[in-house]
């Protein structure tokens, strides 16, 4: 449920995210931590920010961005994590669903893979590469949620076999929101390195739809779980939350401590931008930035009705 600012001041990686972290500002605990930052809140270099996440479409962009990103994460002792969006980032001249999906399986796309990869394997940061987020999520927001599993699998490994082939040393990233049935999509152990998850806390958002705020590990428990039947490293690639002083806290405290009971999650990437596609139920664009993110009156929108045996991750995104 997140846009994307068009500036890349940084990348970000994983090395499969198996490093040491800790942090000058950064939330308290051992997990690898990094962020996707285009207002360089962590532009200052520190052992706690050891990823640096950037979200690229493959059309009318530079791609010179890439060198620079590069540069300025191994500045930083970063990994870099390309977030490849399959369109462009102006609004009114994207293609339709089916346009992606047809040219995708016709090749008409592969050009456009095959670029950014080659700049990419010519990076010197340790580079994971995460395409088509959030696929099993239908609200409306990206052209390639919503297919068949089938033909996201197919577009999916498409992409990611051409990009292993011009940078061979990326890890891949499978990146679902990680809803019920997102096991669907899930395109085989050959083409996945990690799991991505996305787990956005918005207290006013819990408060007026389910009558209570959630915590981070309440949403996570679910997410984690259909995860890890995969038996792959998982990384929560976008986190955010918002919401009054105390829950903020209590989500600040808990994102990078360790669970026990999930020994496959290796690393959370903050997402540190305002949101820019809507909410639904009216409540609107979230400020994940985190000089933004402290509340106070609580946002006034529509009810909703919740069915007793609908899980609660399933109403907070």
């Amino acid at each position: 449920m997140r846009t994307r600012t068009s500036r890349i001041p940084a990348a970000a990686g994983l090395t499969l995210l198996m490093g040491t972290c800790a942090a000058l500002a950064a939330p308290p605990g051992p997990l690898p931590y990094g962020s996707y930052d285009p207002g360089g809140y962590y532009e200052q270099p520190s052992a706690e920010v050891t990823i640096e996440h950037i979200f690229l479409p493959w059309e009318d962009v530079s791609l010179d961005s890439l060198a620079a990103a590069d540069s300025y994460a191994l500045e930083r002792n970063r990994a870099l994590m390309i977030t490849i969006e399959p369109w462009t980032w102006s609004r009114d001249e994207r293609n339709t669903p089916d346009y992606l999906r047809n040219g995708i399986a016709s090749g008409q796309y592969d050009a456009n893979m095959r670029a950014v990869c080659e700049v990419i394997g010519t990076l010197q940061s340790p580079v994971s590469v995460r395409w088509g987020q959030e696929m099993d999520y239908e609200d409306g927001q990206f052209i390639w949620s919503g297919w068949t599993p089938e033909d996201y699998i197919s577009a999916y490994r498409r992409m990611i076999g051409i990009c292993r082939e011009e940078a061979p040393r990326i890890n891949a990233i499978w990146s679902p929101l990680g809803l019920e049935g997102m096991e669907r999509y899930y395109p085989g152990d050959d083409y996945v390195d990690l799991v991505g998850l996305s787990i956005f806390g918005y207290q006013d958002y819990e408060e007026g739809v389910l009558g209570r705020a959630l915590s981070f590990e309440e949403l996570l428990t679910e997410r984690y779980a259909r995860a890890a039947q995969f038996n792959k490293p998982v990384v929560v690639a976008e986190l955010g939350y918002t919401g009054d002083a105390a829950y903020v806290a209590d989500w600040e405290n808990s994102v990078r401590q360790p669970q026990p009971d999930m020994p496959n999650l290796v690393g959370v990437v903050y997402f540190n931008q305002q949101e820019v596609y809507p909410w639904p139920n009216g409540f609107g664009f979230p400020d994940w930035r985190i000089d933004s993110r402290v509340t106070g009156e609580p946002v006034v929108a529509a009810a909703q009705t919740v069915q007793p045996d609908q899980p609660v991750e399933q109403l907070a995104n």
